[in-house]
């Protein structure tokens, strides 16, 4: 397998992003993860999608780190200070799946409120239903899990078919594109910055491909046996999604319906776009903050 890691040199001086690095072996890799807060405190976990990075939470680990939360956001292999495969395939779900349960095995997180978008939704509600002993919450902000058995929209198979064939991909557009409010230019190269050419885009582009899109993919079994376990889950389950977003706006439903532990919950659409934690981070964490219990 040939890796390639980002120059610390393209991170510095991003703006809004002081936190200090922190590495973890998963599998002969190196994956980068935010660890701010009281060590000893409920961990919030934040799980970014693509083509994003840890970047993403830089608005609301500050509040929750603050309020007195563990708060980690780790960047998924392929993403942002994590090292990248220069392969497609390289990466499968259950790839994802394995670095990313190492990663929390090894830190032994447990109490956990999982905050989860995009592809974190895909890895985190399937992580938190293959580990259900270890998450006390879960809040989804436009995500979901597929099982393979429904057929997905024209605007994901244009997206997926985009990722694959476009000769450019340019992250930082992509990011832009998807949120409601302009981003400064900083911003824009924030999120170009671990991906300093082509070949550190091999994860970015893959992850269309790997959604389930039928019950004979490979990740459709497992993706199907966490969704049954969703329907079983009884602990607090909260949708807040930016309704802004033209493909997963109302993508909240089927979940509340699904979930026993949405029953109750203060569920919102809220003024924002796909990347809602680009629109409005400081919102969603007050949110959390209000729907958390204050750690002990």
């Amino acid at each position: 397998m040939k890796v390639l890691r980002t120059p610390d040199e393209r991170f510095a001086a991003l703006p809004d992003y002081p936190f200090a690095p922190h590495y973890a072996d998963v599998g002969g890799l190196r994956m980068h993860y935010v660890d701010e807060g009281p060590r000893h405190a409920p961990p919030v976990l934040l799980l970014h999608g693509e083509p994003t990075w840890s970047y993403l939470y830089r608005h609301m680990i500050p509040p929750l780190a603050q309020a007195g939360y563990r708060v980690l956001a780790p960047d998924l292999i392929g993403f942002g200070k994590s090292d990248k495969p220069t392969r497609q395939g390289d990466y499968s779900y259950q790839a994802h799946m394995d670095w990313l349960s190492q990663w929390l095995l090894d830190l032994d997180l447990r109490d956990i409120t999982l905050f989860c978008q995009d592809w974190g939704s895909l890895l985190g509600l399937r992580l938190a239903a293959e580990q259900s002993e270890r998450f006390a919450r879960i809040c989804v902000a436009n995500g979901f899990l597929p099982t393979g058995d429904m057929q997905p929209p024209l605007a994901f198979r244009i997206w997926r078919a985009f990722a694959r064939y476009s000769p450019l991909f340019p992250i930082g557009r992509i990011v832009a594109s998807g949120c409601v409010r302009p981003l400064p230019r900083a911003v824009v190269a924030a999120y170009d910055a671990p991906f300093p050419g082509r070949a550190y885009k091999a994860g970015s582009r893959v992850f269309p491909k790997l959604v389930p899109t039928s019950p004979r993919d490979p990740a459709a079994p497992a993706n199907t046996r966490a969704w049954e376990a969703l329907g079983r889950w009884d602990k607090p389950f909260l949708t807040v999604f930016g309704k802004n977003d033209p493909v997963l706006g109302r993508g909240d439903a089927p979940l509340q319906a699904h979930v026993p532990g949405a029953a109750g919950q203060p569920h919102d659409r809220i003024w924002g776009g796909h990347f809602v934690q680009e629109d409005r981070g400081d919102e969603l964490a007050r949110r959390l903050l209000d729907w958390m219990p204050e750690p002990a």
